[in-house]
């Protein structure tokens, strides 16, 4: 006869850990879940009281999938779609997607290329080279990292405003932009240097043996074994950027050269008491990023795993 088994100790414990993560990533995706329901009701919907989900009940009903009232009414209103004279094309005026999103784009796209260049110059440098004052170097980053940019609000903000008075061929863009690499470039640095220390030494002698020049070694061998920490720098910093807003906010003084943040903002005091527009700017804020990491999660997981078993 056989006898029943209760689950082991382990299985247990691998039950209650599942069950905690599930949880867990419940919790985290309440609020987006939430803020893409709010976004596809109308403004009747979002307004009433008590609160409902899903718009979807009758008079005689709490739940009718038939009688479902979606809407598109808070994407409408943020992308303004009018026709053209070039049928079926459509032209979106709105300013979130014409001036604030590209602006935005242009402005993480561009800090994250070149901090991860000069990232990758740096921390190989630091890695395979010994000089004088490399400890007091590497500390001194270190030390900046530990600086907000909002103390150094005060005197970008003024020197923004002498360099504007100052040249005749001044754009608050490249002044931004300078900004943000400056900001992200120190962590990147230390980030960058830990994958060159945990690429042997050994593979770049033997490409010198078999003939390469240091430069071709350099490229041929160490770059691409630390492509996925120069991913993760990357992506780091361009979500960093798109999230960023008191800067963007301050230092620009054309509104329209403002990124995205800005333009939420803006959107937020337009629409304050029209909830289902401001949930559409979100989600069309959000979508880019979600998009970037969907195509590189391989890239970015690979450089955390490696990160933590080498570093």
């Amino acid at each position: 006869m056989q006898t029943f088994r209760s689950p082991s100790r382990r299985t247990w414990e691998q039950i209650i850990i599942n069950a905690a993560l599930i949880i867990i990533c419940l919790l985290a995706l309440l609020p987006i879940a939430t803020t893409v329901l709010i976004s596809f009701k109308n403004e009747q919907d979002v307004i009433r009281n008590p609160p409902i989900i899903f718009p979807c009940d009758t008079p005689t009903q709490s739940f009718d999938p038939g009688a479902c009232r979606w809407s598109v009414e808070g994407y409408q209103r943020v992308i303004a779609p009018k026709p053209t004279d070039y049928w079926p094309f459509i032209a979106l005026t709105g300013n979130m997607l014409r001036i604030y999103l590209p602006n935005t784009l242009l402005y993480a796209v561009t800090s994250s290329v070149i901090v991860v260049v000069l990232a990758g110059m740096s921390g190989y440098a630091f890695s395979r080279y010994r000089f004088r004052g490399h400890g007091v170097l590497m500390t001194a980053i270190l030390a900046i990292t530990g600086v907000p940019l909002l103390t150094n609000l005060l005197a970008l903000y003024q020197m923004g405003v002498t360099l504007r008075k100052s040249f005749l061929v001044y754009d608050d863009r490249a002044f931004i932009i300078m900004v943000y690499i400056g900001f992200f470039l120190p962590l990147s640095v230390w980030i960058a240097k830990g994958f060159f220390d945990s690429i042997p030494r050994e593979l770049e002698e033997a490409a010198l043996i078999d003939g390469c020049s240091p430069v071709s070694a350099l490229f041929r061998i160490t770059m691409p074994l630390a492509m996925p920490g120069l991913m993760a720098i990357f992506l780091l910093t361009f979500v960093n950027v798109w999230n960023e807003f008191i800067a963007g906010y301050l230092l620009i003084a054309r509104n329209d050269l403002k990124p995205a943040m800005f333009g939420l903002y803006d959107f937020l005091g337009q629409n304050i008491i029209n909830l289902q527009v401001i949930a559409a700017a979100c989600i069309l804020i959000a979508l880019p990023i979600v998009i970037l990491f969907l195509f590189a999660r391989r890239s970015f997981l690979e450089a955390m795993v490696e990160g933590a078993i080498k570093g």
